[in-house]
């Protein structure tokens, strides 16, 4: 089947010619004839496989010009990142029509963002928090929107996005037409739609966990920290087909120190992107890769979702994530686009039962690769690799209660006071022999 299979208007089919695209992946057609149905629609596909267009190419295609130019589609998403992406491929696939799309998102300032969409919009694409931001100052009205996208809805709802999400379907108008799309199916995405959806279709392009046929998969046995940045720099540096490298690390502190070894090596030819990040410098990272003036790129898993890269030539597991879906969408950042690519795995004796946990869910189990005889084994342990000395916490005895004496001592006998009532008269008396008597007092 081709584009043309489809019920495409000529704008569209203009738009993807000048894109090269000529064939939709399994999840695009399946999805077009559900969203055209006008259906609630829950599409499952795993990164990589096209969901954006899956969404985007029947939303554009229902869109019917409007004179008040109110927004009449939504689409959320987890990152700022997605939104500048969802938007450019809106601009790229409207190229033909008079559609016009804004992206707002955290980080920026509210003031342009409410001038914007005061402006008029037809799409808006959004984090919820944004969002929510605008329609309660009053620069957003929803009151035209009939279709709403949820995507990456899993990781949305994992970044804490689960009450923002539940304010912004209340404010929407009932009568709309909601899609939501995953990587995975969880309890809190089928707690959702139960509450929000009514009835919805669901499509699936292939079982959850199940990576790509394009992929090729591979993992090294290394001891150490040391010994997989020497591992990178060679393969890196001998693997000519390694024109688009993208490196994942479950941490951010793990990310910058990959950065920094490799940054040695090949200079100005490494970016790394991570939440600590200000806003301006990832999007200028992503830029550089994506247009191949970096040759490498450091990610954490974070922002991993939030990434549509094209012509990453390798993926490379740094360190394995202790979620094994979190691989699933790591290695799906290449072999896009039914382009073939390879992922490779740094795996330790410690992270060897979550590589396991990895074959579990897929179902097969990953090669193991020789290492290079020339590799330079190190052995030197960082911080984090230092073996743990636990030290035993001895407890002193405590004394039974029967054993405790009291809290205070007697007072010696010179320091203790005792109260005696003084007889002054007989005192006086005594001493000189006859009672004192004031002298009486002179009359003047």
């Amino acid at each position: 089947m081709t584009f043309y299979d489809l019920n495409l208007s000529k704008p569209l089919l203009n738009a993807l010619d000048d894109l090269g695209f000529t064939e939709p992946t399994a999840i695009q057609e399946q999805a077009f004839s559900a969203i055209m149905s006008g259906r609630d629609v829950c599409g499952i596909a795993q990164t990589g496989t096209g969901k954006t267009l899956a969404y985007l190419l029947p939303l554009l295609r229902q869109w019917k010009y409007a004179k008040d130019r109110l927004p009449q589609q939504l689409i959320l998403v987890p990152t700022r990142e997605l939104v500048v992406q969802v938007v450019e491929a809106i601009q790229q696939l409207t190229a033909y029509m008079s559609v016009e799309v804004i992206g707002v998102y955290g980080g920026e300032n509210i003031k342009t963002q409410m001038a914007q969409v005061s402006e008029g919009a037809d799409v808006i694409v959004a984090t919820p928090g944004r969002l929510i931001d605008l329609v309660m100052n009053r620069s957003l009205k929803t009151k035209n929107i009939k279709k709403l996208v949820i995507d990456e809805v899993d990781e949305m709802l994992n970044l804490g996005f689960r009450s923002q999400l539940n304010t912004v379907l209340d404010l929407l108008t009932t009568k709309r037409q909601n899609l939501l799309f995953s990587a995975t199916m969880t309890d809190e995405v089928e707690s959702l739609m139960a509450v929000h959806f009514h009835d919805p279709l669901r499509i699936e392009s292939a079982p959850a966990g199940a990576p790509l046929a394009s992929i090729t998969q591979g993992a090294y046995e290394v001891p150490n920290f040391h010994t997989k940045i020497n591992l990178l720099k060679m393969l890196v540096t001998k693997d000519l087909d390694m024109t688009k490298v993208l490196v994942f690390a479950s941490t951010k502190k793990l990310a910058d120190e990959i950065y920094e070894a490799m940054e040695t090596r090949f200079p100005e030819q490494v970016g790394v992107i991570h939440s600590n990040k200000a806003q301006n410098n990832r999007f200028e990272t992503v830029r550089k890769f994506q247009e191949g003036e970096d040759l490498i790129l450091v990610a954490t898993d974070i922002v991993a979702r939030g990434l549509d890269l094209t012509d990453v030539s390798h993926v490379i597991n740094f360190d394995m994530p202790d979620e094994p879906e979190n691989y699933i969408h790591r290695i799906g950042r290449t072999g896009r686009a039914d382009k073939e690519g390879t992922a490779l795995s740094f795996v330790t004796e410690a992270e060897k039962e979550y590589q396991e946990k990895i074959e579990e869910l897929m179902g097969q189990q990953i090669a193991i690769l020789p290492l290079p005889e020339e590799l330079e084994i190190s052995d030197v342990l960082t911080e984090d690799e230092e073996p743990k000395v636990k030290m035993k916490n001895i407890l002193a005895k405590v004394p039974k209660r029967d054993d405790i004496g009291p809290a205070f001592h007697e007072k010696l006998a010179k320091n203790q006071k005792v109260n005696v009532r003084r007889d002054i008269a007989a005192e006086k008396m005594q001493k000189y022999g006859k009672p004192i008597t004031r002298g009486a007092k002179k009359r003047k």
